[in-house]
């Protein structure tokens, strides 16, 4: 295998190192030095920085969406009993509007898995661990603690502002 061909390899391995060559604000020497590939950095970092002339440009896009929290979630066994009060179910759980402690941040509109994981991500940067997380053709719903909703829906209104164009 080339030096190209491995340092593409190691870089394509960190989604993140992805993501800022596309947006340019990548140091190549210390991706170079980051990425294990055997190689001097030098050649690694110029077989990094001709990666990433070949990569298309990051860019975002604003989604369409409405979104909104739905307090008083409850987490339920999801035995197929009474499916169509089903907020979000996710393996053997279900989630629905009961007067429990959880709360749902729920967008409508143009949402998509692209969507779904900027969200998941921002959350992420806040230091929010949602409950459960899904997405269908024009629905998103996350599920985070109570205490933790209007953080999430603010985190995720941001996310939805600058979701990454495909």
């Amino acid at each position: 295998m080339s030096l190209a061909s491995e340092t593409r390899t190691a870089v394509d391995e960190h989604p993140f190192l992805v993501a800022a060559l596309r947006a340019g604000v990548v140091n190549y020497t210390a991706a170079a030095r980051y990425l294990d590939v055997d190689g001097e950095v030098d050649a690694v970092a110029t077989a990094i920085r001709r990666y990433a002339e070949e990569l298309p440009a990051f860019e975002t896009d604003a989604r369409d969406v409405r979104v909104r929290m739905e307090s008083g979630i409850t987490p339920i066994s999801a035995d197929g009993s009474h499916p169509e009060t089903a907020l979000l179910a996710v393996g053997g759980t279900s989630f629905r509007t009961d007067g429990g402690e959880l709360t749902a941040i729920v967008a409508t509109g143009a949402v998509d898995t692209t969507a779904l994981a900027e969200s998941l991500q921002r959350l992420s940067l806040a230091e929010i661990a949602p409950v459960a997380a899904g997405v269908s053709e024009g629905a998103m719903m996350l599920i985070v603690e109570r205490l933790e909703g209007a953080n999430a829906l603010r985190a995720v209104e941001d996310a939805l502002e600058r979701v990454p164009a495909t």
